[in-house]
């Protein structure tokens, strides 16, 4: 197994995208309409990274910084995008380890807090963030009024 950063736009992010749609159409009735550009993965303001098994591209996960706090972003936010492990290759771990690596990522980028919005049809997702060590908050971002909507935050760095 071999997680590496890949542009946005690499064929092999744009085909794992399509099946997370896919998913999100299958779980909500629609696709997720967060505008992403790949500009916003690029080091040192995000990173986009793949989960390769002999080749196969089998898992992603990506984080951009956020600023912008009229949508209840905070300073220093580091936000999760994309998140998917195809079905076949779930139960393997292989969620965990990309977003570990992109903790790891965000934290040397010197993101201050890890945050990602989910869904209540996702509940498999909402567990392993709060395995992970994330909690509900206020809610931020494109679906902040979406009932089924939730919010979750990390902090990547401790106060002394």
């Amino acid at each position: 197994m071999e997680i590496r950063p890949v542009p946005y736009d690499h064929p092999d992010a744009v085909t794992l995208d399509a099946l997370v749609q896919q998913e999100y159409v299958r779980r909500y009735g629609d696709g997720d309409i967060t505008p992403l550009d790949p500009e916003m993965f690029t080091p040192p303001h995000g990173a986009y990274l793949i989960a390769y098994d002999g080749g196969r591209p089998l898992a992603t996960g990506g984080w951009r910084q956020q600023e912008d706090t009229s949508e209840g972003y905070a300073a220093g936010d580091a936000e999760i995008k994309r998140m998917f492990v195809v079905p076949e290759a779930r139960g393997r771990g292989l969620a965990r380890r990309i977003l570990a690596a992109l903790e790891a990522d965000a934290r040397t980028a010197g993101r201050s807090r890890m945050v990602l919005e989910t869904g209540i049809k996702q509940p498999e997702a909402l567990e392993l963030y709060a395995s992970c060590g994330y909690a509900l908050v206020e809610k931020f971002g494109l679906y902040r009024t979406y009932d089924d909507s939730r919010c979750m935050a990390k902090a990547l760095v401790t106060e002394d």
